[in-house]
């Protein structure tokens, strides 16, 4: 059977699982200070999506001591690339949504990305500077993170922002380890998840990007979406699945489902194209095939 196993400290499970994503940062001198309150906090495995400039000398002088960090990241140019082989996706979020979405605390998020690390990357994804993440990059994440900061001054540096998320998920994972160094012997989190006794891994983001697409695209075939005039459907589709986590399996059938409707729905059009016009004044021979000859009545 599937069953994670528990991150331990000092090991590539709790340096390396744990994605630090960064999207679109302004400003290099912000990406070394994330580099040091990750390594701070004995994180290593940094993303950085279309940053503004990467490396330069900022970078290295803030980093202070944490240039390994740096010298390691992955540099790519869309979120999705980040995200495609991750389990777990969080993202950070000030501001509230016109659809509500699961929204947890950083301790709540720290332990449910000790408790998924062990089945593969968990993503923690932190936003610009200026305006933090997008409505559809917030849609790409199955939990939004929530720091309760003092709502007259909420505005957080992003390197700030990274230390509260690692430090929570440092403690998480030594409450994981049972480490005594917490004070007094920590107990597990004890988190009811089915992963523990799952046979199949979790879908990745590359999966789930797949099946969402292929799922507009059948609504489309079955006139249930329309592109032009989307509304909230898909948003709300995203946060439907987003909040099942189905499985590799389970994806493979939907998307199987899927293609079994597009098939009944292309023969249906065929079925019911449109019969040939007659031209006006003339006899239909085509509406009258088969017909019984029509008898004098006089």
């Amino acid at each position: 059977m599937h069953k994670s196993a528990l991150p331990q400290e000092g090991t590539e499970t709790f340096k390396d699982q744990i994605r630090i994503i960064l999207v679109e940062t302004s400003h290099s001198g912000n990406i070394g200070a994330v580099a040091r309150a990750m390594k701070n906090m004995g994180l290593g495995n940094l993303w950085l999506v279309n940053p503004s400039s990467f490396p330069d000398e900022a970078s290295y002088a803030r980093a202070a001591g944490a240039s390994d960090v740096l010298d390691s990241a992955h540099v790519v140019s869309s979120l999705d690339e980040a995200l495609a082989d991750c389990v777990l996706v969080m993202g950070t979020s000030a501001r509230g949504r016109k659809v509500p979405w699961p929204v947890c605390a950083p301790p709540e998020a720290a332990a449910a990305a000790a408790e998924h690390a062990g089945s593969g990357p968990v993503a923690m994804v932190f936003g610009r500077e200026n305006h933090g993440l997008s409505n559809d990059e917030l849609q790409r994440c199955h939990y939004h993170i929530h720091i309760p900061s003092n709502p007259d001054y909420s505005s957080l540096n992003l390197a700030a922002a990274v230390m509260v998320i690692s430090y929570e998920v440092r403690i998480a994972m030594l409450e994981h380890a049972g480490d005594t160094r917490l004070g007094a012997e920590a107990p597990m989190y004890d988190a009811a998840t089915e992963d523990e006794y799952w046979d199949v891994p979790k879908a990745d983001g590359h999966q789930m990007e797949l099946f969402y697409r292929h799922l507009e695209q059948a609504l489309v075939a079955m006139d249930f979406h329309d592109p032009e005039n989307p509304r909230l459907l898909m948003p709300r589709m995203r946060r439907l699945f987003g909040r099942i986590r189905p499985d590799s399996m389970e994806i493979n059938i939907l998307r199987g489902v899927l293609t079994y409707v597009e098939e009944h729905v292309r023969r249906a059009n065929e079925n019911t194209a449109p019969e040939r016009e007659s031209v006006p004044g003339s006899p239909n021979k085509d509406a009258n095939a088969g017909d019984e000859p029509r008898k004098d009545t006089k």
